[in-house]
């Protein structure tokens, strides 16, 4: 069965996202600043800027390059929330960088939005329940992926369904904004380390679900 994990960047103090992070209010307190250091070590590799901002063969190779590629290629479904799909509609290419479906969690009606390059964007009405339930059945065997933003991870946690984690530590401050681990319900749930990879810009850390 398709594992249900999630791939994010976090601040060392514990954030996923900086105040003020909206297209439409893009120089608050320099949000854009704190994203790019937080995330600076995923757009040096060779493998996202070829596959996902198809900027030909250049960036770095590596045991951190190696780790994007095998995320990448172990997706058949992502799953995310409104507020990220917002800010992703207008900031993405064309080409959207996802090439699997894509869940939107949303209130609102709308019909699937289809992408060059293999990415449909479906908007669901009915939870994160459902959601899954559509990403399983579209991703082939594949795994799922929680994309963000932090309100739908929190959803997926309380409902205990999360197998494993993937979070690149960035040693960056924000002192404010969306926190990751909020709003979880008592008893949560348990994970233990699996792997740690350190890079130069980022600590790169695998749990799994006990």
């Amino acid at each position: 069965m398709s594992r249900v994990f999630i791939n994010i960047g976090l601040s060392l103090d514990g954030y996923m996202a900086p105040e003020g992070m909206t297209m439409e209010n893009p120089a608050y307190k320099n949000w854009g600043a704190k994203w790019g250091a937080m995330m600076g070590w995923l757009l040096k590799q060779r493998y996202f800027r070829e596959n996902l901002l198809k900027r030909g063969p250049e960036g770095e190779t590596g045991p951190v390059n190696d780790l994007v590629r095998s995320t990448a290629e172990r997706i058949g479904a992502n799953i995310m929330g409104k507020r990220m799909f917002d800010q992703g509609e207008q900031a993405w290419p064309e080409e959207a960088p996802f090439h699997t479906p894509v869940y939107v969690l949303t209130n609102e009606k709308r019909e699937p939005w289809v992408r060059p390059g293999g990415t449909i964007f479906f908007f669901i009405n009915d939870g994160p329940e459902r959601a899954l339930e559509l990403a399983r059945e579209s991703a082939g065997g594949r795994d799922i992926r929680i994309a963000g933003g932090a309100d739908v991870i929190q959803q997926y946690l309380n409902l205990g369904v999360v197998d494993e984690l993937e979070i690149a530590l960035a040693p960056v401050l924000f002192g404010g904004g969306r926190r990751l681990f909020e709003n979880l319900r008592e008893p949560g749930p348990q994970f233990r380390i699996d792997k740690v990879l350190d890079g130069p810009d980022a600590t790169h850390l695998r749990y799994v679900r006990r």
